[in-house]
């Protein structure tokens, strides 16, 4: 966007001429509208009102009243991937994300960074004069970025948004959330004892980001990307929201689909000849090597149900259902505030889900996600023990995958696959001053990919050629203006490109072929993929499987399936397993694996992808520390959160150590001696005994070279979490590991100087480490 230089410099600036135009600011034309995409997570097809659902959303149906509801609009099938595509009008597999970006594999199509040959349309309307904000979930950064020591390159103000409130994983909290400003962490403002929950936080920060610009530049339009957690698991929602649905999914999630179907029939979302898809369609469908189907992406019919059972199942779809409509309160505040301060008229809002309903919480669903990620199984009857606190802070849950099923109605199958079960999705366009249809339903057949040609197409420019010095890939979706007129319109698109973790998919001029092939499965042998064939347009549910009648079809269709996968950067094809995934010893890190972590109080907090790794090994921790008072209590090192952590901390001049396993089991460790004044070093060390898988082993407490205490311990197999709290020294913020502690959030060390924490993984023993760090203290 720079330009020449056209006045004339003398030696003295009376005689010489300024010109200031390379200079300026860049300014939108007068009028251009304000650009608001609201991007729900996980939410499903069917859950909404305007798509026939039984879920409460008022202000989603007062956009859809003022807009456009399209009922063909399509995703990639997983989170990361429908976003990149949804910021840069390419497909995820030429924006490098054809898995999550915590899930890379070094190939083009699948590394975790977005091209900046593929420029963000935040990165382009900056340059012409908009306001750019993005509020919530990112989920463009692959992990080895996601911390301080990495570039932040691929972090939201690095990729064209000038102002970033929210959390950059795929997944948070939404009581205790991993918030980053701008750059860097930050601690949330209020607890959830004082009223805090993500949403409305972010809510908060989005009017707060609107107002500061306006205030100076009324005229100026902004883009903002707003994207609450919700309806992601945790399934986190306050209690009175959750409340208003008590008993209103007891008729079970095979009867909600009937109900919902029927709806959507009547309001014109199907035709009358459409067809309600079956139960469990691929149950019985085994690989060339005879693997089966996986069990997690079965359903459990709801006849097959104990009552306590299905007790348990209808108060999680409750939470879910409450979830969602705080949400959508949330968002009612938002046009509130556009209306009341006249912005709304000319608001062009674009409001999807990213992916149909999330089918992670298996078929028993889960009040710790943590356990699915551990690989260790919920049992129904411990769960049942938290039936009464799902949604609250003491909960991490998910639905199962039954209800999965229902909030994608009248689909197959959920997110992460193919079929429409996994990337049909809702999106409504309301834009009311440029837009004359209201209250209307489209059909044609559209992507992600299609939004930002559109926007482009609305505002009246084009992709550049060159965008921050990047010659850019040309954009791969269409606009879909021409939809606005009619519904009698033809989709101005001809092909759709599918392809997500082993299932594929291509549609094409109203067909459809999908490969039968499990997600992160491990099946390989794609070349032996069996394929099914739909008229979508006679067939919109995908019920009626057209290949044996029409195999040149099906090969026409495959073809072409590998045409667009060349053409997109489509392979290589991933469905390995997740653990075989992220044990990748090759994946990128910040830094390389050390014997010997050193951590500093007073500083950011490490996130557990670049923290140290004590997973199944043995460990030592030693924190040097002064103490300078007999009051001396609080935190000396934390690491992981209420579903899975441990914590070193210092109570009644004792020193105690808890281990969280998976949210279960509190082992707690207290020491036989009172700590002395003066300077000390206070460690833990855990030696793991045998070859058993949870790690079990003694976990000793040290003062100085003293043990004062012991006892047994078992260790995670896997991650204190996906996405959660890391690892902090003098302090546990946000969630803490255990309630045992003393004083109040953050539970900070007082009375004392903690001057490091050293974490040993070398498998020495503590002795040895604390000698080490004696001889340290001595030299300096």
């Amino acid at each position: 966007m720079s330009k020449r230089f056209k006045g004339t410099i003398n030696i003295d600036d009376r005689d010489s001429v300024p010109d200031w135009e390379p200079y300026v600011q860049p300014v939108a034309p007068h009028g251009a509208p304000n650009i608001l995409y609201v991007v729900l997570d996980d939410t499903g097809f069917s859950a909404m009102e305007p798509w026939g659902g039984l879920i409460e959303t008022p202000n989603i149906n007062r956009l859809a009243a003022t807009g456009l509801t399209y009922t063909n609009w399509h995703t990639t099938a997983l989170c990361s991937p429908t976003r990149s595509s949804l910021l840069t009008g390419r497909n995820h597999t030429t924006n490098g994300m054809a898995c999550i970006a915590e899930a890379t594999s070094g190939f083009p199509n699948s590394n975790g960074h977005i091209p900046f040959e593929c420029a963000t349309i935040a990165e382009v309307l900056g340059e012409r004069g908009w306001n750019t904000y993005m509020l919530g979930k990112w989920h463009l950064v692959a992990a080895d970025e996601m911390n301080m020591a990495s570039t932040k390159r691929n972090w939201p103000v690095g990729r064209g948004f000038e102002r970033y409130y929210g959390f950059l994983g795929g997944e948070t909290n939404q009581w205790y959330p991993d918030l980053i400003y701008d750059n860097h962490p930050v601690d949330q403002p209020a607890t959830p004892e004082e009223g805090y929950h993500l949403s409305t936080d972010l809510t908060d920060k989005a009017i707060e980001f609107i107002k500061d610009a306006k205030m100076i530049a009324p005229e100026k339009p902004f883009f903002m990307y707003f994207c609450p957690g919700a309806t992601h698991a945790p399934h986190h929602a306050p209690s009175e929201w959750i409340e208003k649905y008590r008993g209103k999914f007891d008729m079970g999630y095979e009867a909600y689909r009937e109900l919902v179907f029927e709806r959507q029939k009547q309001i014109g979302i199907f035709p009358a000849t459409a067809e309600l898809s079956p139960l469990n369609p691929y149950a019985e469908e085994q690989s060339v090597e005879g693997k089966p189907w996986p069990p997690l992406d079965v359903v459990r019919p709801w006849d097959s149900l104990s009552d306590e059972e299905r007790r348990l199942f209808c108060r999680m779809a409750e939470v879910y259902a409450g979830f969602l409509s705080h949400t959508d309160h949330e968002i009612g505040r938002l046009l509130d505030f556009l209306e009341e301060s006249g912005q709304r008229e000319n608001t062009i809002v674009v409001l999807v889900s990213d992916n149909g309903a999330s089918g992670e919480g298996g078929p028993n669903g889960s009040v710790n996600e943590n356990k699915f990620f551990n690989g260790i199984p919920d049992e129904i009857e411990d769960n049942l023990k938290y039936i009464d606190d799902l949604g609250s802070p003491a909960t991490y849950n998910h639905y199962p995958v039954g209800w999965a099923w229902a909030f994608n109605t009248p689909f197959k199958m959920w997110k992460r696959y193919n079929f429409e079960g996994g990337v049909a999705d809702p999106m409504v366009v309301s834009w009311p001053r440029g837009i004359a249809a209201k209250g209307e339903v489209r059909h044609q057949f559209l992507h992600a990919t299609d939004v930002v040609p559109t926007i482009y197409d609305l505002l009246g420019i084009d992709l550049p050629e060159v965008v921050k010095g990047y010659t850019q890939i040309p954009l791969e979706g269409v606009s879909f203006r021409s939809t606005f007129e009619s519904d009698d319109v033809p989709t101005p698109k001809e092909t759709g490109f599918f392809s997500m973790l082993g299932s594929r998919a291509i549609w094409h001029k109203g067909w459809k072929a999908v490969s039968v092939h499990p997600t992160i499965a491990g099946w390989g042998n794609f070349d032996r993929d069996r394929w099914e064939l739909y008229n979508t347009e006679d067939d919109p549910t995908e019920s009626h499987d057209l290949a044996a009648e029409h195999p040149t079809k099906v090969q026409e269709m495959i073809n072409l399936w590998f045409h667009a996968a060349g053409q997109y950067h489509g392979l290589p094809l991933l469905d390995k397993t997740a653990v075989e995934v992220l044990a990748d010893p090759t994946r990128p890190q910040v830094a390389p694996p050390r014997d010997r972590y050193v951590y500093y109080p007073d500083a950011a907090e490490v996130p557990e992808s670049a923290a140290v790794n004590i997973r199944n090994r043995s460990y030592s921790i030693a924190v040097e520390v002064k103490i300078e008072s007999e009051d001396a209590s609080g935190v000396l090192f934390s690491h992981g959160a209420r579903f899975g952590g441990h914590s070193l901390y210092v109570k009644d001049r004792k020193l105690k150590y808890v281990y969280n396993f998976v949210g279960d089991k509190e082992q707690m460790i207290e020491s036989t001696k009172e700590i002395p004044a003066g300077m000390v070093i206070l460690g833990a060390s855990f030696v793991r005994e045998g070859d058993t898988m949870p790690a079990t082993g003694t976990l000793s407490l040290f003062i100085d070279d003293e043990k004062v205490g012991e006892g047994q311990i078992i260790t995670q197999p896997g991650n204190f979490s996906l996405v959660g709290e890391g690892l902090n020294v003098g302090r546990d913020p946000a969630e803490p590991v255990t309630d045992d502690y003393p004083g109040t959030s953050p539970y900070a060390f007082t009375g004392g100087t903690i001057k490091e924490a050293i974490v040993d993984i070398s498998g020495e023993h503590f002795v040895d480490l604390e000698l080490e760090a004696i001889a340290m203290m001595k030299r300096e």
